[in-house]
């Protein structure tokens, strides 16, 4: 525990001394938001109106923000396996997996920050949520089990990278594969075959999940299914980055 700290305020630090990549992640979600709400607002909401669909739309770009996080742990990771650090944390007397821990857990907290920044610029462009305080503890709770999930994948991705720049490109479709989903418009609106995948992929139950819980809405059994990708997706990242960073 002391060397996963150790190593998160070290990751901590490089955020704030190397701010770029935190800020691309936050200002990223937040320039979707300003685009679909009041460029393509009026078109993609049709009969619902521009004020409605804000409120259709903001929960898929808040989990946008959560999935453009996982750039800046992938890069991380990265930087740390190619620049020769870890050859001098073998020297050290620390704990191996302390070092993917504080990526994960420094890679988590930004993302939330971020998160919650991209919530009340949407309440600011007119977002109204319905949710008492049990849907708003569901809905951040959800959101943090996504991050910790996604963040492990990420860190996945950088230790196979060669290269920062491969490993912030590899990120990439976790941050667009919400298009594909219920982010900006319904599933049943789109081609056959799009459709199809739109309604299976693991974002759309998330999405429909968390916009439930937001507009006091019920969510059924998508709720069981949303954490079950989540806690499906944290496995699989976490025993793929645990054996690529022990090999």
């Amino acid at each position: 525990m002391t060397d996963s700290m150790i190593m998160l305020r070290r990751n901590l630090r490089h955020a704030q001394r190397y701010p770029g990549m935190t800020i691309s992640g936050i200002a990223m979600p937040i320039l979707m938001l300003l685009l679909f709400v009041f460029v393509f607002g009026g078109a993609l909401g049709g009969g619902l109106g521009a004020e409605d669909y804000i409120d259709y739309v903001t929960p898929g770009i808040i989990l946008m923000a959560a999935t453009s996080g996982s750039m800046a742990t992938a890069v991380g990771v990265c930087v740390d396996m190619t620049e020769g650090i870890i050859n001098r944390f073998r020297t050290m007397a620390i704990t191996r997996s302390s070092v993917l821990t504080g990526h994960v857990i420094g890679g988590v907290i930004q993302t939330m920050v971020s998160v919650l920044l991209v919530i009340g610029v949407a309440v600011l462009c007119g977002f109204r949520p319905a949710a008492g305080v049990a849907g708003w503890a569901g809905a951040l709770g959800l959101l943090a089990l996504l991050t910790f999930a996604l963040t492990w994948v990420a860190a996945a991705f950088g230790l196979v990278c060669k290269t920062p720049e491969s490993a912030s490109n590899a990120a990439l479709p976790l941050q667009f594969l919400p298009f594909l989903g219920s982010a900006i418009v319904t599933p049943e609106s789109m081609p056959a075959g799009i459709r199809w995948f739109a309604e299976y992929q693991p974002f759309t139950p998330i999405i429909e999940t968390l916009r439930g819980l937001l507009m006091g809405t019920p969510v059924g059994t998508t709720g069981l299914v949303a954490v079950g990708w989540c806690l499906a997706l944290a496995l699989g990242g976490y025993l793929w980055a645990r054996t690529r960073f022990n090999r």
